[in-house]
């Protein structure tokens, strides 16, 4: 049996592990996104959250004000959910080198890390995240694809142990008129 439990185990490393995306596949993909352009000034996004079983749990929208000063990206985001329900989350996002970031946020646990390459960007990081009166640590893969000069596109994996908890998705707009 517990050879079993061990094979079952490891395979299921294997295939998650080699499951998903490659930054370096859109490293020719246009428009470039740096973030600290997109979010420089204001951008507001619309999301959803889905459970685990693909069931809308919350519908949302934020306003983002993000201020760049040549090294560091501020981002205040504003969440306002569909139940009235508010909340607030102040990024402070370092540019490493040419594809390499690092963060920090109230509710983010250590680091965020996160690379760009082409019009992709992959931002990690663990986060305690409130469901109903429960806290639970749970780790984030946001994957960000910028479609046009003023549309960015976010999908973010959230799992907890490796096991997948929800889905959030987030559409953003940049607009000079905001």
């Amino acid at each position: 049996m517990r050879k079993v439990l061990v094979f079952l185990v490891v395979n299921y490393l294997i295939l998650t592990g080699c499951s998903g995306s490659n930054l370096s596949e859109f490293h020719n993909n246009r428009p470039v996104l740096k973030i600290e352009n997109y979010f420089a000034g204001k951008t507001k996004a619309w999301g959803i959250f889905e459970d685990r079983f693909g069931t809308v749990k919350r519908q949302f929208h934020v306003d983002i004000t993000g201020t760049w000063d040549g090294s560091e990206l501020m981002l205040e985001e504003f969440f306002i959910f569909d139940d009235g329900e508010t909340d607030e989350r102040v990024w402070r996002i370092k540019k490493i080198n040419n594809h390499t970031y690092e963060g920090k946020a109230n509710d983010v646990l250590g680091k965020a890390k996160g690379q760009s390459f082409g019009n992709a960007f992959n931002w990690q990081y663990e986060m305690t995240m409130q469901i109903g009166s429960l806290a639970i640590d749970v780790h984030f893969d946001d994957w960000m694809f910028l479609q046009s000069e003023k549309v960015l596109i976010n999908r973010a994996e959230i799992t907890k142990l490796g096991i997948k908890i929800g889905v959030v998705t987030l559409f953003f707009i940049k607009d000079k008129s905001l």
